[in-house]
């Protein structure tokens, strides 16, 4: 789908929160607790934007981004890192310190995405 964006983050409330966002600008919301769970969604979809959390259990953000660049199908996915230590994020991502600067967010995914409202 053009407009699914993907919210990885182990924080229930954090995804919750940004899939009600992200659903009531219109977008189609895929969520995943863990890297594994993201690479399960990315291998059955292709999303527009993915929202990635760094620090979470299986697999973390830093393998998450790595498998992507590995695979074609999804390398070119846009991916904005959403963390508390934005130092530890690798240098070639768009990155956000949580607490998300929602309006930002929103701005970064509607260049990627297309504007829906």
């Amino acid at each position: 789908m053009a407009h699914t964006v993907l919210v990885v983050d182990d924080d229930a409330d954090v995804r919750e929160s940004l899939r009600m966002i992200l659903e009531e600008e219109g977008y189609d919301v895929r969520t995943a607790a863990d890297g594994a769970a993201a690479v399960a969604t990315m291998t059955r979809e292709r999303p527009c934007f993915v929202v990635l959390d760094l620090m979470m259990p299986v697999m973390d953000g830093w393998e998450v981004s790595g498998w992507m660049r590995q695979e074609a199908r999804v390398s070119s996915v846009p991916v904005c890192v959403v963390t508390a230590t934005p130092e530890w994020a690798p240098a070639d991502m768009t990155v956000l310190r949580k607490p998300v600067d929602l309006t930002e967010l929103l701005r970064l995914i509607a260049c990627h995405c297309g504007h829906l409202h």
